[in-house]
Formats: structure tokens, C-alpha cells, sequence
């Protein structure tokens, strides 16, 4: 059984700074918060938000975590698929967001641009610009999965 979200994967991503993390997801990439919940003292230990239906959930780990940018490691990217992605790279710049590789059409079909949070974590904007199927741009395909969408 699936819970009240639709999606089975959620990304979870530690942030030392939790309200700076959504006030930034919010005004650079166009996130908008679910919830948040913060324990006795204050610290905001868990959030939620959502951009096009889709969620991701964050949370305070503790006083051990070292964030990437401290940590100098990038440990995971995030990819989201949004309507303009020119559009969205040109409104995440505006707003402070740090620019990694800009808007560029891949060879698989999206155009995409790559961005790194304050603290760190990469994140990855595409809209698909053309259909090619895997074996076009060099992937491989289990025969399991042949035909599955």
C-alpha cells in the first residue's frame, strides 16, 4: 500500500539549516512547502515540499552531519523535470542559485542545467526537447524491462 503521496521514491535530504534550505528552495527553484515540523527546541527536524505534483522531504540529521559544501563531496543529485527549463535556470540564477554547467541539449533528448544549493547539494532541472528511444543515444535496455514504461 502506498501512503497519501503518489510517488514511491521521495528524495530525503539533510540540510544544517532547514528554514534556509525551503526559503531557498522556494524562492530559486519555485518549490512550494507542505509542512514542516520542529522538536522541543526549536531546531526544524523534518519538511516536506513540492514542485509539479512531485515531493521531496528534508530533515535536520544532528550535530555529526557535515553538509557538502563544508564536507567538500558532492554525495547524490537530484533531478527534476520542469515545463521551461530556460526559463528555470534564468529564474534560479536571479536568485542566488549557483550555476554548475548551463542550459545544454543532451544527447539523450532533455535540455538540462545543473545548480548547487547553499549547502551544497547538486541538483539537476531538464525539459525534454525530443523522444529518442535508449538504444539511440547508446544505452541498453534489460529485456525484462523492454517494453514497461
Amino acid at each position: 500500500m502506498v501512503d497519501r503521496h503518489e510517488s514511491r521514491i521521495t528524495p530525503y535530504l539533510l540540510y544544517e539549516d532547514v528554514p534556509g534550505a525551503l526559503d531557498f528552495l522556494t524562492k530559486a527553484f519555485g518549490f512550494q512547502e507542505r509542512l514542516r515540523f520542529a522538536n522541543d527546541e526549536g531546531t526544524v527536524t523534518h519538511a516536506e515540499m513540492e514542485l509539479g505534483g512531485d515531493s521531496i522531504m528534508m530533515g535536520h540529521p544532528g550535530p555529526d552531519y557535515v553538509s557538502p559544501t563544508r564536507g567538500g563531496h558532492t554525495g547524490s543529485q537530484v533531478h527534476v523535470y520542469v515545463d521551461e527549463v530556460d526559463a528555470h535556470y534564468a529564474h534560479a540564477k536571479a536568485a542566488g542559485a549557483t550555476i554548475v554547467s548551463e542550459p545544454t541539449d543532451q544527447e539523450y533528448g532533455d535540455r538540462r542545467y545543473d545548480a548547487r544549493d547553499p549547502e551544497g547539494h547538486l541538483w539537476s532541472f531538464a525539459t525534454r526537447v525530443r523522444d529518442l528511444a535508449p538504444e539511440a543515444w547508446g544505452a541498453q535496455v534489460p529485456e525484462s524491462s523492454a517494453g514497461r514504461s
